[in-house]
């Protein structure tokens, strides 16, 4: 089975969770970007990536707009599941930008990314990076991937949100919304795309949005 939740910003206690005691070695859980667990190498850090080893179930993240570059893009491509990743771990994968995978027969489009709203508050290289945003290069490796699938996949994992979400958060919350490249850059894939279902992160909140578009944070949602 698969199952997806939103943001874990390196908090150990999202996987205190009940419902995931049950996951078997079959399960994969599917975090929407702010992994969180590779930050800054500290000797906690390195014992909870040991603890998230102990899981029988794999755990798969898009990447967010926290994370630390340095350290994702310091491990090699692996292929893994169709798609290209960063083996972190022997069940942890970090699904890189714009890559196509198939988990328990359904096809899943990965692309991670996002901005930081306090970006002017970070330090570079410390606690900001610019490769937080995806370039134009992963941008067209994603638009090449889908055309590969011609435009059909089960579902969409993205950090951010296609910028009709963050349109209608804005309207039914009275809530500020930026809108960045990446925003209009997944609303133009979504023109384009057949999907069952899409689910993003980054926004800190659990709403449906609509039939086919799930904002996701603390739920964990079980979906084949």
């Amino acid at each position: 089975m698969v199952y997806i939740t939103g943001d874990t910003h390196g908090d150990m206690s999202v996987f205190k969770n009940p419902k995931l005691r049950k996951l078997g070695e079959d399960d994969i859980l599917i975090i929407c970007g702010d992994f969180g667990f590779l930050w800054d190498g500290s000797d906690e850090e390195k014992k909870n990536i040991e603890k998230l080893t102990k899981k029988k179930y794999t755990i798969c993240f898009v990447d967010g707009a926290h994370e630390n570059f340095d350290m994702l893009n310091s491990y090699r491509p692996y292929r893994y599941k169709g798609g290209n990743t960063h083996k972190i771990a022997q069940n942890i994968y970090h699904l890189m930008r714009g890559e196509v995978f198939t988990f328990c027969g359904k096809t899943f489009f990965c692309m991670g990314g996002g901005k930081s709203d306090d970006a002017e508050m970070r330090h570079e290289g410390v606690s900001w990076w610019r490769e937080e945003m995806p370039n134009a290069e992963e941008m067209k490796n994603g638009a090449d991937n889908l055309k590969a699938m011609d435009y059909k996949v089960d579902y969409i994992i993205t950090h951010e949100a296609p910028a009709i979400a963050k349109d209608f958060i804005r309207l039914h919350s009275n809530t500020a919304m930026k809108l960045t490249p990446l925003n209009t850059y997944l609303q133009e894939l979504m023109k384009e795309i057949e999907y069952d279902h899409w689910f993003f992160g980054s926004l800190h909140i659990d709403l449906q949005i609509s039939k086919k578009m799930t904002a996701v944070f603390n739920d964990i949602i079980k979906i084949r």
